[in-house]
């Protein structure tokens, strides 16, 4: 495997990942030129923001090939078009042969959630001292316990959860959370998305990790729950206020996570018609709001 390295402008990147293609490029990445500099320029959109810009202002843009002749040759090609000027050749590289799923298994670690409570991946023993493991991978759905506002999710359900507590994961995503109120005591637990694939990822979590669960869309949702715990983002959450607060009992909890701290006052106003909602967790920038 060859990787071919260009450095390009914003209005660059898609003429030229097109020729690259073309010229039997095997793949087309596209990465942040300035990253680590003072010029850094993030990208990424979140609820209720402007959209982000189109591209970075500085790409390098790597393809790969399965030989160094025709990376060779499509840079060669390259050179010659009007659309290349001003970009350039950074180098021509053999790309080192590796294990790329043993590289991938090596990002997830064992998660901490409490002292008792971990989530695992199957390729991890668990720590001596574990008592309840979550054994997940990660998957087609949302939900490995590496972000904060999973591990809040699971935190909280960990130190308050009723024990017989019937509870519904809207937005279940992979069901970590619903295995995770399950493990920890859960009478009846309704995972529900409106993704298929999260359904089905679900589903097979909760076999893998020996629970119950029951899994399905939206309106498989019924009733009312002990407790409602959503962790999705801010703008369906505030669509979904009274759909989530009609499914409380009285005296049940409800919380909701994918808030970031400057959301928190527009998610309490969308849910004080129906519940006073308090920050009870926060990390890295995010908050977990219960009530």
């Amino acid at each position: 495997m060859v990787e071919l390295l260009l450095l390009c402008g914003q209005d660059q990147v898609e003429t030229l990942s097109d020729a690259l293609m073309a010229l039997d490029a095997l793949s087309v990445s596209v990465e942040d030129a300035d990253a680590h500099t003072d010029q850094e320029q993030a990208l990424f959109g979140e609820p209720n923001m402007p959209a982000p810009a189109p591209g970075w202002q500085h790409s390098h843009m790597v393809a790969l090939f399965a030989e160094q002749a025709v990376a060779e040759h499509a840079a060669t090609i390259l050179k010659l078009q009007d659309f290349f000027a001003n970009a350039s050749v950074v180098r021509i590289s053999e790309v080192p042969a590796q294990d790329w799923v043993r590289l991938t298994q090596s990002q997830f670690e064992p998660v901490e959630i409490t002292s008792d409570l971990w989530v695992v991946p199957s390729w991890h023993e668990a720590p001596a001292h574990a008592r309840q493991v979550i054994r997940l991978d990660p998957g087609l759905a949302f939900g490995t316990g590496t972000h904060p506002t999973t591990r809040m999710c699971l935190r909280w359900i960990a130190q308050h959860l009723v024990k017989g507590s019937r509870v519904l994961d809207y937005g279940c995503g992979s069901g970590i959370l619903a295995i995770g109120a399950a493990m920890c005591g859960a009478g009846q637990v309704d995972a529900v998305d409106i993704d298929v694939d999260a359904v089905s990822a679900a589903h097979a979590n909760a076999v893998a990790n020996q629970v119950q669960i029951n899994t399905g869309l939206p309106d498989k949702a019924n009733g009312i729950y002990g407790l409602v715990v959503a962790n999705i983002l801010a703008a369906p959450l505030k669509v979904l206020a009274p759909l989530l607060c009609g499914h409380i009992e009285q005296g049940g909890h409800l919380v909701l996570a994918g808030i970031l701290s400057r959301q928190t006052e527009e998610i309490q106003k969308a849910y004080a018609p129906y519940i006073q909602l308090h920050v009870a967790d926060t990390q890295d920038g995010w908050v977990l709001m219960a009530a």
